[in-house]
């Protein structure tokens, strides 16, 4: 019986993970309908209902339920199970990469640029760690550390130099002469 148990769960957050690829995926390639995306967001939280709070895979329950609600533009209610899975699982960086994203658009960009700060002490060469901790700080209002972490993602991947024109994120930093010579931008 436990194994048919285990078997089930596993089902439920494969089935979870479908319906928020197919929600996540979609509306990045496509224009997917927002009405569907909700809907999809809502049938991986209904998957996720059958598998218990606790167990071997509580980390990934709680991310996946942050994502449905992140998905959802419910952030404050996705920072609740994102917050826990990174407590639980400190290592993992797309958890800490969607909290630093809801953190950011409730409002708590110090708690963003944290969580952000808490996944550079386990890998500092992830470009997009670097990328959205410039991001935040140039929101935050600190152009040089921003400048620096911009600087270090570029050195890293520097594709991101690509994504930095039509950040509006930096546009409290985009008239800068240091923000110009690091992307090449003309004003």
């Amino acid at each position: 019986m436990a194994d048919f148990t285990r078997i089930q769960q596993r089902r439920a957050i494969r089935e979870a993970e479908g319906y928020l690829e197919l929600s996540i995926g979609f509306s990045e390639q496509l224009s997917l309908r927002a009405e569907l995306r909700l809907r999809l967001a809502d049938q991986a939280l209904q998957a996720l209902t059958r598998v218990p709070a606790s167990g071997n895979h509580r980390a990934h329950v709680l991310y996946l339920t942050g994502q449905a609600y992140r998905t959802m533009a419910r952030y404050a209610e996705a920072v609740v199970p994102l917050a826990a899975a990174a407590d639980l699982a400190p290592e993992n960086i797309p958890i800490r990469l969607a909290l630093a994203w809801c953190y950011k658009r409730v409002d708590r960009l110090d708690l963003a640029i944290q969580s952000l700060e808490r996944a550079m002490a386990v890998d500092d060469q992830q470009a997009i760690l670097h990328y959205n901790l410039a991001c935040y700080w140039s929101l935050a209002g600190d152009a040089e550390v921003a400048i620096r972490y911009l600087a270090q993602s570029f050195d890293i991947e520097p594709s991101y130099r690509d994504l930095a024109a039509d950040e509006t994120d930096f546009d409290p930093i985009r008239n800068l002469p240091e923000f110009q010579a690091l992307t090449g931008a003309a004003v």
